[in-house]
């Protein structure tokens, strides 16, 4: 059960008594994401995995890539996912992805 609370605002308000409570639709979900949020284990989880993705996304809407280029949803989706693959390449490239003369592709990470 959920109770507002009307506190110095109201304070005076002969219409205190008949205020109505909006509850946001998705308020069960955003508590309980909350709640969530608050485990060590999923918080330990987010911050490993939290920097990647925002980088990732950073890299996929930089230099004017923030709009779509094209009129209609497949020629957007195919322009969207050869920018991803470009740049899963270029980041392969930068980890040591390496062809060798009869094209076999091996990633040779660099030492610890």
């Amino acid at each position: 059960m959920r109770q507002a609370q009307f506190k110095k605002p109201c304070a005076g308000c002969p219409l205190r008594e008949r205020c109505v409570l909006q509850v946001h639709p998705q308020h069960q979900r955003l508590a309980d994401a909350r709640a969530q949020a608050t485990d060590p284990a999923w918080t330990d989880t987010y911050r490993r995995w939290r920097p990647p993705v925002e980088r990732g996304i950073a890299w996929l809407t930089a230099k004017g890539n923030r709009r779509l280029r094209y009129l209609g949803t497949l020629k957007n989706g195919t322009w969207l996912r050869n920018r991803a693959a470009a740049l899963n390449l270029r980041q392969l490239v930068n980890l040591g992805l390496e062809v060798a003369a009869d094209g076999i592709w091996t990633l040779t990470p660099a030492a610890p």
